[in-house]
């Protein structure tokens, strides 16, 4: 019986490779000249930290700009809120990896109504489809890409016929 999963998944090398070319744009910039603002990448995300709210906005840009030449979904980008300590103003970009539970949740709801003979279930962090038509698996996934709502980057794996 053919079937797939639906995931979400980001590449960290990819996100590694997306902040140290930030941080050389940043080098680079007239507009920060003599300022004191960095990316730093950790395991799971990338911090930013600038002298000023303004440049951490100019600095979510260029990351965003980065990751995009890198063929990260910007949609799986989570801002934390800016903090402000002394004189810097730090932020945090997070990276989703896997389907929480309530997205989950809807994926299966968007499609058990979209009637098409089709069985989806929740395993882990990542939703099965199976079905006896190839077309059907298809449709699913084409489904699953057009819908807004959703708010979240998916990726097709495991595809068997």
């Amino acid at each position: 019986m053919p079937s797939f999963d639906i995931v979400t998944e980001t590449e960290q090398e990819e996100i590694r490779n997306a902040a140290e070319n930030a941080q050389r744009e940043l080098s680079t910039r007239f507009d920060f000249k003599g300022v004191d603002a960095e990316f730093e990448f950790n395991k799971e995300s990338i911090k930013l930290v600038a002298e000023a709210d303004f440049q951490l906005d100019q600095m979510v840009t260029i990351l965003r700009s980065q990751l995009a030449k890198r063929k990260v979904d910007p949609r799986s980008i989570k801002l934390s809120e800016t903090e402000h300590s002394g004189k810097t103003f730090k932020k945090v970009a997070t990276f989703i990896q896997g389907i929480e539970t309530p997205v989950a949740k809807k994926v299966v709801k968007l499609i058990k109504d979209s009637k098409l003979k089709v069985q989806a279930s929740i395993q882990g962090d990542q939703v099965r489809v199976t079905g006896k038509k190839r077309d059907d698996l298809q449709a699913v996934m084409q489904l699953v890409r057009q819908d807004e709502s959703l708010d979240q980057p998916f990726q097709f794996n495991n595809f068997r016929d």
